[in-house]
């Protein structure tokens, strides 16, 4: 009886072994689908998306990609994979006649320009103008036939953070790429190439990468409300942290760009000290460290730092009726009210405080 159990026993898991064995090719010859599988219905697409592609469907024809020349050589390794002497960015048509928008340091340096429209095709471009200021650049197509219509222009005055944000452009040289996002924070100030701060600049998580520079960052609605100009992260690369021009101030400064070629630079010819040295200071205000010869500043007898005695001279602590904390905040006021302009200061002059007004005037043409 025990040696029939045991037969038993062996022979069960015999067959158990055998059908795991041959589990597999069962199921391969019962269940494989050796034809295309059937498409499913897809449902409706919610608004959101709706919105989404729709503002890249009229939006993306008008961004191109910008590509500046800087050097001469060779542009394409011998493998065909890496195009070297050139740096790329992105861009946006901003009129009929063929100007199109990207920022300064996507052109800064270069000696030829190529602008790729969204068909595929290039087409040679003269730079117009810079401004390094606000790292705005304008340049013009030599054949703008043909062209894609001028994106719709928004404002930046009733940007609300939370609200949709949206980035097309070319990070890492990947054209027509769109990312969204929100906007993130307003009125942040975004440090220049040559020492000067964006004010009011946007703040927005869309994703931006290197290559997206210069390229539209649009609301709901598929208006222009910035132009993305930097990313802040270590490695190069985005880690939420975007920001982008304000569109009020790109929509003051091109066309000036397009008029002249310049933009001035509003000043009162002052030489200031760093912020940094205002706070190991202690000091609140702008230190002038010294006046430049035939300025403004000097007509009005502004006073630097002595030379003889290192002692502080004049600080700025208010312009034009707001109090001025550090040099951004005297910039802003200057720039507001403009070349040709009094502004109205009010500076610490020893244990006092005066009020003067100074002319402002474009530093770009002081003798």
């Amino acid at each position: 009886m025990r040696d029939k159990f045991q037969r038993v026993l062996l022979a069960g898991v015999l067959i158990l072994l055998a059908a795991l064995f041959f589990r597999p090719y069962v199921d391969d010859y019962l269940y494989s689908t050796t034809t295309p599988q059937p498409i499913e219905a897809r449902g409706n697409l919610s608004d959101m998306e709706r919105t989404t592609i729709a503002i890249f469907n009229n939006a993306s024809p008008s961004v191109v990609q910008v590509v500046g020349r800087t050097g001469g050589g060779q542009q394409v390794n011998s493998e065909g994979e890496h195009v070297v002497g050139v740096q790329t960015g992105t861009g946006f048509i901003w009129d009929e006649a063929g100007h199109v928008v990207t920022n300064n340091h996507v052109v800064a340096g270069t000696n030829a320009l190529v602008v790729r429209l969204s068909t595929g095709e290039a087409v040679d471009a003269d730079l117009v103008g810079t401004a390094p200021n606000y790292d705005l650049a304008v340049v013009r197509l030599h054949d703008p036939r043909q062209l894609p219509k001028p994106l719709a222009i928004g404002t930046s005055t009733d940007l609300q953070v939370g609200q949709s944000a949206f980035a097309i452009g070319n990070p890492f040289g990947l054209d027509e790429s769109l990312t969204t996002g929100v906007i993130s924070a307003l009125k942040r100030r975004l440090p220049t190439s040559n020492g000067r701060e964006i004010a009011d600049a946007i703040q927005t998580d869309a994703p931006i990468n290197p290559g997206n520079s210069g390229g539209p960052l649009l609301d709901s609605s598929g208006r222009l409300v910035g132009v993305t100009t930097a990313i802040l992260s270590p490695s190069g690369t985005n880690a939420g942290i975007g920001f982008a021009i304000p569109v009020d101030v790109v929509n003051r400064i091109v066309p000036e760009l397009i008029r002249s070629g310049h933009v001035p630079t509003p000043g009162i010819g002052i030489v200031a000290a760093s912020d940094a040295a205002d706070t190991q200071l202690g000091t609140q205000g702008v230190i002038v460290v010294r006046t430049m010869p035939n300025s403004p500043a000097a007509r009005a007898e502004l006073r630097g730092i002595d030379p003889s005695t290192e002692a502080l001279g004049d600080i700025i602590v208010g312009a034009n009726g707001t109090a001025v904390h550090r040099l951004a905040d005297l910039t802003d006021q200057i720039e507001k009210i403009g070349v040709g302009h009094p502004i109205a200061l009010s500076v610490r002059r020893g244990d006092s405080t005066i009020s003067m007004s100074v002319d402002i005037t474009d530093m770009g043409k002081l003798p």
